[in-house]
């Protein structure tokens, strides 16, 4: 696993060990920022069951003005924070260990406004529709924003609550990408 582009870019992070986290393959990671192009400059992207912090790591790399990281295991904050600094992008990043749900209502408290939100739950999490309806219903996204969830290519059926969603599809693993209500618009060039 390594940074793909950016400043950082060739960089080996370091994975959790065992089979609690399932580290987004390098060709996903690769489709999904060559999707968002020229979206991830600048833009505050928050990595939800962050894992090994890859993902926004990579979106730092490529120039996000910062990134949050969430995800409810210590050593997995650790070990976020480690590739962090091996990367040289711990300062624009702020890691946040909690459980998902909570970590959207706080960051919405503190009327935080991601322009790019990641979520890569674990496969069998069934609550992924609730989750996403929560982002919007918090009101965590900008209105141009998008939020990208990497899930089962098996678990489709929850995206179609959300209108003008796009899915893309890379073998067992697929990209779903999802504008807040109304701005459906803008998932056109995808």
């Amino acid at each position: 696993m390594r940074v793909i582009a950016g400043s950082a870019r060739g960089t080996r992070l370091i994975a959790p060990k065992g089979l609690s986290v399932r580290p987004t393959a390098d060709r996903v990671k690769e489709a999904l920022f060559n999707i968002i192009g020229a979206r991830v400059i600048d833009c505050l992207f928050i990595d939800l069951f962050a894992g090994s912090g890859a993902v926004g790591i990579e979106a730092l790399s490529r120039g996000a003005a910062s990134a949050v990281f969430v995800d409810h295991n210590r050593g997995n904050i650790a070990l976020i924070r480690d590739n962090l600094n091996k990367t040289g992008l711990a300062e624009r990043a702020r890691l946040i260990c909690s459980d998902a749900g909570k970590s959207i209502d706080n960051l919405a408290v503190e009327k935080l406004k991601a322009d790019l939100l990641f979520i890569d739950p674990p496969y069998d999490l069934t609550a992924v529709k609730p989750l996403v309806s929560r982002v919007f219903a918090k009101d965590l996204i900008n209105p141009t924003g998008l939020v990208i969830v990497e899930h089962s290519a098996k678990n489709l059926i929850w995206a179609e609550a959300f209108p003008g969603y796009r899915q893309k599809k890379y073998g067992d693993t697929s990209l779903t990408f999802i504008a807040p209500p109304g701005k459906t618009d803008w998932l056109s060039p995808i």
